[in-house]
């Protein structure tokens, strides 16, 4: 299995507390990796560290390495606008642009200086088809988004990230505020783009991370207690405590 992300010592802080503790992780390619655990244990902290999110955070400190295409992410030198196009994000709740569904997906290429609208509309379009709204939203591309169902916002959102071409996708609870049958969509969306992008997704919903995901972190305190193999760390988990949380014991 190729690695995509490696980890080594990762310790976060905001200002003196410290949010993750001497994090050790592989991320393989093509692969999802979901990170579960207690609210404040830290999954979010760390996907956002992938892609610098919390660079905007005030008082922040970062030790250790993640690497990614060879390079040390966290160093000082690194092109955190290219970062972020090559680790793209989904947050947990749909955030489109007041903007029509067509501009939605073609600012981000516009932003990196594209001019042709032929490459423009078209990788709108495979974008939007990959991201499964083609056929719900392809006769009306210049209305606005915002008009959008919520789960039809996320996959827009999705298309977004997508357009840009990234080589991992993070989702930071992309289902949290939506109902059954989009999350069910949602969740298949996320089963097919693994055929092309490495997957991270933080979810508090522990069947979703079995039915989507193929390693489980398992997350408490700002520590990563396990990681392996999803059917292994839900039906014989290794660490007490990760038995407790998906047990009920505590959550």
């Amino acid at each position: 299995m190729d690695t995509k992300i490696k980890v080594e010592n990762l310790n976060f802080f905001y200002d003196k507390f410290q949010a993750l503790k001497n994090i050790n992780m592989y991320v393989y390619e093509k692969q999802v990796t979901a990170l579960i655990g207690p609210s404040g244990c830290g999954k979010s902290t760390l996907i956002r560290v992938f892609n610098r999110m919390c660079d905007m955070i005030p008082r922040i400190s970062t030790e250790g390495k993640i690497m990614f295409g060879g390079e040390n992410i966290l160093e000082p030198s690194i092109d955190v606008v290219k970062l972020r196009r090559d680790i793209g994000m989904v947050f947990q709740k749909p955030n489109p642009f007041p903007k029509t569904i067509f501009q939605n997906i073609a600012y981000g290429l516009e932003i990196q200086g594209r001019k042709d609208k032929n490459f423009i509309y078209h990788r709108v379009e495979e974008s939007l088809k990959r991201a499964a709204l083609w056929n719900d939203v392809k006769d009306r591309l210049h209305t606005s988004a915002l008009g959008m169902s919520g789960g039809q916002q996320q996959r827009l959102c999705i298309a977004r990230a997508l357009a840009v071409e990234p080589k991992v996708i993070l989702f930071d609870e992309p289902c949290a505020s939506l109902d059954p049958i989009s999350t069910a969509k949602i969740e298949e969306l996320i089963l097919e783009l693994k055929k092309n992008y490495t997957i991270l997704i933080v979810t508090h919903n522990m069947q979703q991370a079995s039915r989507v995901s193929d390693y489980t972190a398992f997350m408490y305190l700002g520590d990563m207690v396990e990681l392996g193999d999803t059917n292994q760390v839900f039906t014989v988990p290794k660490n007490k405590k990760t038995e407790e949380y998906l047990t009920g014991v505590f959550g």
